[in-house]
Parts: C-alpha cells; structure tokens; sequence
C-alpha cells in the first residue's frame, strides 16, 4: 500500500513536470511564426522576451513563500491551470504590447510552477527514498519535446499557434490534471518571514551561479535553436522546428539515466562531463553552421544542458539552512533566471554581431561549468 502511494505520488508529479515542459515547447516551436507575424527584429524579439523573463524572476520568491505555506501540491496544479491559459493568451494577441504582457503572466505562471513542482519533487523524493528528480527532469523534457513536435506538426498541416495550442494544449492540461489529481500531504506552514526578493549567499549562490551558466544555455535553445537554424543555416521552417525537438530528445536520454551516472561516479564528475559535452555543442553549431551540423550540435548541448539543474536542485532542497520551496526559489532566482534572461541576451548580440557570434558565449560558459562542480558536492549534515 505504501509502495502503491509512492507511485501514485511520483507519477502526479511526473505529470506536472511533463505538462510544463510541454506548454514551454509550444510556445517555442512557434516563436518563428509569431516573429513573422509581427515583424519583428532579432533585437525586438530579444526585448519582448525580457519580459517573459521578468515575469518568472518575480514569481520565484512568491512562489517559494506560498508553496512552503500552502503546500507545494496543490499550489502546483493550480499554476498549472494558470500557465495553460496564459498559453493560449498568446495566441489571441493582436500586437507587440498584448503579447509582451501575456509573456509576462505566461512567464509567471511558469516559474512559479516549476518553483511548486520542484519542492513536491522533493517530497517525494524523501518519501520514497528514491532520487527520481533527474527522471522527473527527464519527464519535463520529455513534455518539451512533445511540445516541439506538436509545433512541427502544426507547421507542417498549416495550422495557426491559436488553434495548435487550443488542442494540444487544452488535451495535454486535461491528461496532466487528471494524473495529477491524488490525495498528497505536503507540508505546510514552512514560511519564515524574510527578503521578498532574496537572492542566495553561501553555498547556494554558487550553485545558483552554476544553474545560471546552464539555463542560459537552455533557455536560448528553447527560443533561438529554430531561428537559428532557419536565418544562419537557411533550414525550411519544418526542419527549424524540429531543432528544438533534437535538443530535448538528448536531454531526454541524459536525464533518464542520470540517477545511475550520478550514483555511480557523483556529481562533481557528472557536471564535469556535462560542461564538455556543452563545451563540444556550441563548437559544432557555431564553426559549421550547416543544418546537419547544427542538429548534431543542438543534441550534444542537451546532453550538457540535462543534469546540472536536477542535481542543483536537489542540493537546494537538502540544503539545512531554509525551508525546502524557499532554497530551490532562491537557486530558481539564477537558474531559471538565467533560461529566460538568456533568449532576450542572445537577441542583443546577435542585433549587434550576428547571431553565431552570440552562440559563441556559450562557450564561455560550459568552461565556467568545468570549474564550479566541486559546488554540487552534497553539504554537511
């Protein structure tokens, strides 16, 4: 019985990491289209997308608050219900300022879940026994990349982001809710007075500063690998679009077997070998810049890109000095941070020196990767 309630808790869980994922993936495999659409600049992509970053920064230390007080399940699937409407918001706008404010609520309903769904992630974790939170990650990308695919579908049967996100994302919501919905007592009343927007310090900023390096990364995949692929490399926007879809599937695999690798040789060393992978990515896609090439760049990255958030987020959720929710928000505040900050920057510099020098950054930090690892290593007792 009590097995059985450990499975009916992962597998909510799971549910909620997938359909998160997957709200992501829509709205990324179709950024072409409503680039297109509203002829918009590589510099005026990168400012609208601030503001999808900005509503996430804001939501971290809320979310942490409210899920340490609430209780992170139920705040979960209730962001959840927020985040799928904000999606189908965006589809319903009709310029620059209506979208740049639905970027805003979607990129708040968004971290604030991810916030929620970690620190439950954890729960069940601890009660299980078992450490599932890179499989769960898995589960996310697994969602992300379905997300994509369902945008290389839409793109294929000339299908508008309004209506692929009315059905793809209103049925995957459904099934996700419907997994998602069991008896779970989270803890509550964790709340402790504190900064509104507090940034980590001690061990934590630096394994938030090590999450920012990867999600920077991570982040400007989900909103440039399509363009990428079509404006530097000339691919057909079928093709575009599946480059995201690439890049999840390898994250996919990383992750799925990244409980194993980390018991077997430890997070230090897996975090290493996850900043060459990235390091091997970003010189594939950028000195070659041909579709295939890109392809097996934009793979090589999701296999760098896969464990370092799962493994800083369970460091977060062990760490002894905060309640659960609020220390991963706090890592959040850099990590996730540094995925939606990441878009608007590449668009900057790729506005001012062209968009594979831009991918070129990361580069720089896959190396910074390599020497922060030792940050993972599990904190005292």
């Amino acid at each position: 019985m009590v097995g059985q309630k450990h499975l009916a808790g992962a597998t909510a869980v799971a549910a909620m990491f997938s359909l998160n994922g997957a709200l992501l993936g829509m709205w990324a495999s179709r950024i072409p289209a409503f680039k297109d659409s509203l002829g918009l600049s590589h510099a005026g992509l990168g400012l609208v997308l601030l503001f999808l970053a900005g509503g996430a920064i804001l939501s971290f230390p809320v979310a942490g608050r409210i899920s340490d007080r609430h209780g992170a399940a139920p705040v979960a699937r209730w962001l959840a219900l927020a985040n799928a409407a904000c999606l189908i918001g965006l589809a319903l706008c009709p310029n620059l300022a209506t979208l740049a404010l639905m970027l805003f609520l979607f990129g708040a309903s968004h971290g604030a879940m991810d916030v929620a769904m970690n620190a439950w992630a954890a729960e069940s974790d601890r009660a299980s026994g078992k450490t599932l939170m890179p499989v769960f990650h898995a589960i996310w990308s697994v969602g992300a990349g379905l997300g994509a695919m369902s945008g290389v579908t839409a793109v294929a049967l000339s299908t508008s982001p309004l209506l692929q996100y009315l059905v793809a994302g209103t049925a995957v919501t459904i099934f996700s809710m419907w997994c998602a919905h069991i008896p779970w007592q989270s803890r509550t009343g964790q709340s402790q007075s504190a900064a509104m927007f507090p940034l980590p310090k001690g061990p934590l900023l630096l394994v938030g500063l090590l999450c920012f390096c990867s999600t920077l990364g991570e982040g400007a995949m989900a909103d440039w690998s399509a363009v990428f692929l079509s404006d530097v490399t000339g691919a057909g926007e079928g093709l575009a679009a599946s480059g995201y879809a690439a890049f999840s599937a390898t994250m996919i695999l990383v992750r799925l077997s990244g409980a194993f690798l980390i018991r077997v040789i430890g997070p230090v060393a897996a975090t290493r070998i996850s900043g060459g992978f990235a390091l091997t990515g970003v010189v594939l896609t950028v000195s070659f810049a041909t579709p295939s090439a890109t392809l097996i760049g934009l793979a090589f990255l999701g296999l760098g890109y896969g464990l370092v958030v799962p493994m800083a987020f369970s460091r977060a959720a062990n760490d002894t000095s905060l309640p659960q929710a609020q220390a991963i928000a706090q890592v959040a505040t850099l990590s996730y941070g540094g995925m939606l900050i990441g878009p608007p920057v590449i668009g900057f510099m790729a506005a001012a020196f062209g968009l594979r020098t831009a991918f070129g950054v990361l580069a720089l930090l896959a190396l910074l990767t390599l020497l922060l690892a030792t940050v993972l290593r599990p904190p005292p007792q």
